[in-house]
């Protein structure tokens, strides 16, 4: 903001009256603050040790990124941890070849810094707040198909920036904030979030690195198919939950089941630890099998959907060519379809489905609980087919705004709207990380500017019916089922499992019903599909105990499920009764 005359002497006047009343109320005043009766302005420099600690770990230096400023009244933890849709405050803006010991501000005039869900610092009501700076670093990729764009490559924590290993933020400083005259904040981005555990020698962030336990193998290997395609090194791997007895048995092979979700990080499948799952699975009980989560997170989200993307990449080959060939070849493992076993919730719930039907003759059945959308008609609550707009409900004179989250009870947590503003501020062009981003990855076209084609408009939400039409054609699952279904039926008769509560927090009941009603209308062949609807159920319902009507099956339950499934479903001859000694 430009002052002229004498307002701008009047303010120089006042600044050290300010500090004055300040210091005898009692008041800490910050050294970080520049004190005057300035509007908030924040500058934020870039170390040399963190740079230095940056190209240690194998980042881009000068880095390019985005630079986010986070304010709260809660101490409990720090500012980058309270992020969330329902969260704190914070303003992000993207920075290019920023070099150490360089300093940039973000103001509140400044169009490039997109706030959330304050829109401007001016709509900061004056008061004490706890203020962090936070760098997302972006890694440059020249992709096959000619772009060249800058992301964030997952460093061992899938998408989760804020606690990305190699993204660096400041220390929290405790200050009072008045938008009109606070003047500027000085904040330093000092720390560097470590990798789980200090890189050995050839070892590099990607998908992070473990160490193997009696029970949980990890593996990572190089993808040759995404590699070729994102124009870089680019790795996947899997955490694999050895059965009992494994070492023990060293000529019996076992079936699979590859449980699909979110990067599990260290975590073995199933969540796998002291407690009731994990003294079943010790014990003499247990069916025999082994089990993998994959971890392939990717420049979008922590997983890639499981499915080749025109954005994303050929994840789909990636783990059915490359991953799991590797994972047979080192572990004991029946290499027959039948003895491959999908599974899996919500993100993984969609992986699990869309595996078992893009790779039919590959993977003997499919528990898909709670998917993602499995029919746009209801891509939540959204029809992209026939609606306009994504964020509104409109009528003749009254706009509705969508939900996107609820508790069983009906109550709305947030809107979709509030959702895509949320990704928005943490990264245009799909570089929030997070949910719409990756569904727009996985399922669109690529943009002109090589990012996804969005399917609305970020700002108004104005749907794409263009955008609508290559996701129908291309990865809406219930379509593809019926258009393809005199090739696909014969090969997935018997196969399909669904669950999800009736009252699920993201509507995602609504598309499965979709999907039932049409695999129960099938014909030549009949599906022979089951599905489970919870009653009065949220996000995330995997299908009802068998012992206790009403309430959700266990795990323990659902290995015992699959272990007669396999029995049943076995061709003849071959062996079901070794794996499970």
């Amino acid at each position: 903001m430009k002052m002229k005359g004498k307002r701008l002497d009047w303010r120089f006047m006042m600044a050290g009256l300010v500090i004055m009343v300040l210091l005898s109320s009692g008041i800490l005043v910050s050294d970080s603050v520049h004190q005057g009766q300035m509007p908030l302005r924040f500058e934020i420099s870039f170390t040399g040790n963190v740079a230095s600690e940056m190209a240690a770990l194998g980042l881009q230096v000068p880095v390019t990124g985005r630079l986010f400023v986070i304010i709260t009244k809660d101490n409990s933890s720090e500012p980058r941890e309270q992020i969330n849709v329902v969260g704190v405050p914070f303003w992000g803006k993207d920075v290019w070849n920023i070099s150490a010991d360089q300093t940039i501000a973000i103001t509140g005039e400044d169009a490039s810094a997109i706030g959330y869900p304050l829109e401007r610092f001016a709509d900061v009501p004056s008061g004490e707040y706890y203020v962090q700076a936070f760098l997302n670093v972006y890694t440059t990729f020249h992709r096959a198909d000619g772009h060249v764009i800058k992301m964030h490559l997952n460093s061992g924590a899938g998408q989760h920036m804020w606690r990305s290993p190699g993204n660096a933020y400041s220390r929290t400083q405790r200050l009072h904030l008045d938008p009109e005259s606070s003047g500027t904040i000085a904040l330093s981005l000092s720390e560097v979030i470590p990798p789980n555990q200090p890189l050995k020698e050839g070892e590099v962030l990607q998908q992070g690195n473990y160490e193997d336990t009696e029970w949980v193998k990890y593996v990572k290997i190089k993808s040759e198919l995404v590699s070729e395609f994102w124009g870089q090194d680019m790795y996947i791997g899997a955490n694999i939950l050895l059965p009992k007895g494994y070492h023990d048995h060293p000529d019996v092979y076992y079936p699979v089941i590859y449980l699909q979700g979110h990067f599990p990080g260290g975590w073995a499948p199933f969540g796998f630890r002291e407690g009731d799952f994990y003294d079943f699975w010790t014990s003499d009980e247990a069916p025999r099998m082994i089990a993998v989560t994959f971890r392939h997170a990717n420049p979008y989200y922590d997983s890639s959907y499981t499915i080749n993307s025109a954005n994303v990449g050929p994840y789909g080959d990636a783990i059915v060519e490359e991953l799991i060939p590797y994972i047979e070849e080192h572990f004991r493992i029946i290499r027959e379809p039948w003895a491959r076993i999908l599974a899996g919730g919500s993100t993984g719930g969609w992986e699990a489905l869309a595996l078992q039907v893009w790779y039919p003759d590959f993977f003997g059945g499919t528990w898909s609980w709670c998917p993602d959308s499995v029919d746009f008609h209801h891509y939540q609550v959204v029809n992209i087919y026939r609606d306009e707009n994504a964020y509104y409900a409109e009528y003749d004179w009254v706009k509705v705004e969508r939900p996107c989250c609820r508790l069983p009870d009906g109550n709305i947590l947030f809107t979709i709207k509030q959702e895509s503003y949320w990704e928005r501020a943490m990264g245009p062009n799909g570089l929030s990380g997070a949910q719409w981003a990756i569904f727009e990855a996985v399922y669109g076209p690529v943009g002109e500017n090589g990012y996804a084609q969005p399917i609305w408009d970020p700002v108004t939400g104005k749907i794409d019916h263009n955008v609508a039409e290559y996701w129908k054609e291309n990865y809406d699952i219930n379509y593809k089922l019926q258009q393809d279904w005199s090739t696909l039926g014969p090969k997935l008769v018997g196969k399909i499992h669904t669950a999800t509560g009736d009252m699920d927090s993201y509507y995602l009941n609504e598309a499965v019903y979709l999907l039932r009603d049409f695999l129960e209308s099938t014909i030549d062949p009949y599906a022979e599909a089951t599905f489970d609807f919870g009653p009065h159920r949220p996000h995330c319902w995997i299908g009802e105990s068998p012992a206790r009507p009403g309430e959700i099956m266990t795990l323990t339950e659902f290995i015992l499920i699959v272990a007669d499934y396999l029995t049943e479903t076995a061709p003849a001859g071959d062996d079901t009764s070794s794996w499970k000694y």
